[in-house]
């Protein structure tokens, strides 16, 4: 039997690769076809202990610019720090028109130790939320931390479940925090949680400029 040439030998794993990619297409072609719904407003949960849920929320909020969308970010734990999306986002909402951005945390609980201001903080977070909520030109929203407000206690779960349950059917909302509540993990149409492998911070370096904020 004739060996076959190194030229034939590609030719033939060229072959077997094209089938396989066919058979692959068809699939998600078949999958693809098999979802009815075109466009639902979308409930997404980031949570978990590692790095990253504001960032990914950020980044939601920078393809929903691109297309033209306007955009809410209501930070509910966040509002000292002069972050670097803060910056470019209220830039782009004096500029543009469309970002609506409101850091009203006054810091984590740890570090207010009050919880009559930080309750009052958060119900202030929360109105202003839903007031976003109901202007129909918004079609993203990110509640930053909000799970951090709803952990702690300082709105009640079942009122801001409600809310969020019966946003309108174009309104796009993104919850970020640690420790997401079951009930909102439920409620979600999409949950990622962010897995900690290993972080800088536990090798003493401190939050930076540009990464952290």
């Amino acid at each position: 039997m004739p060996r076959k040439t190194e030229g034939s030998q590609d030719e033939d794993a060229a072959t077997r690769h094209r089938a396989k990619m066919e058979k692959r297409k068809a699939a998600q072609d078949a999958e693809l076809a098999s979802k009815a719904i075109a466009h639902k407003g979308l409930l997404m949960v980031h949570t978990g202990a590692g790095k990253g849920k504001s960032t990914a929320a950020f980044g939601l909020v920078l393809r929903a610019l691109g297309h033209g969308w306007k955009v809410g970010v209501v930070q509910f734990c966040k509002g000292a720090w002069q972050t670097g999306e803060r910056r470019v986002l209220e830039k782009l909402g004096r500029d543009e028109g469309l970002v609506s951005w409101h850091a009203l945390g006054e810091g984590f609980t740890w570090e207010t130790q009050d919880r009559a201001r930080d309750e009052a903080a958060a119900r202030r977070a929360w109105a202003k939320a839903q007031e976003l909520m109901a202007d129909a030109a918004i079609r993203l929203l990110v509640l930053d931390e909000l799970s951090i407000a709803l952990r702690y206690g300082h709105l009640p779960l079942g009122e801001v479940l409600e809310a969020l349950k019966a946003r309108r059917d174009d309104l796009h909302i993104v919850v970020t925090g640690r420790n997401a509540k079951p009930e909102l993990i439920a409620a979600a149409d999409l949950v990622t949680e962010m897995t900690l492998v290993k972080h800088h911070f536990a090798a003493g370096v401190q939050a930076q400029e540009g990464i952290e904020f």
